[in-house]
């Protein structure tokens, strides 16, 4: 086994139709404003740009993100990664009920020298570690979704 190496699945219920979900997923730069763990966000060109993330565990991670697909009819949104982790990261958005699953697959290996070296006593925390960041970040959108 990697221990370096990371697969999430996260799935989110939104009250809102998956257009808008949609949109708002698209518009990286406006994480911050509604996902407190997204710290900061740099867009570089169109489809590029550096993100700067750090939930409960006090050490950022920076990576930029590539976008490799956009496709608004199929509901898909995906990413390559490059930095403290690489790997892809993809967003899928469907109709539920009278909102929205957007599910969220990331596929990565750390790179950040100080979670490599703690990888096999940390797994567990890093794991619970992100999973309190995709809670925080379901919330913050549901919440900016309904504000607007």
């Amino acid at each position: 086994m990697d221990w370096n190496h990371y697969r999430f699945r996260s799935r989110w219920n939104l009250p809102a139709p998956p257009a808008i979900v949609y949109e708002a997923l698209e518009r990286a730069e406006d994480y911050p404003r509604w996902w407190r763990q997204v710290r900061e966000v740099t867009r570089l060109d169109d489809t590029t740009g550096v993100l700067r993330i750090r939930s409960v565990l006090p050490y950022d991670m920076t990576f930029t993100a590539r976008e490799v697909r956009r496709d608004p009819a199929a509901g898909v949104l995906e990413i390559f990664l490059s930095g403290d982790i690489e790997g892809r990261a993809r967003w899928t958005v469907a109709p539920l009920g009278t909102g929205t699953l957007a599910r969220y697959d990331q596929d990565v290996d750390v790179r950040k020298p100080l979670l490599r070296r703690l990888a096999l006593p940390c797994r567990p925390v890093f794991r619970a570690n992100h999973r309190l960041m995709m809670r925080a970040g379901a919330r913050g959108l549901a919440g900016h979704l309904q504000a607007v």
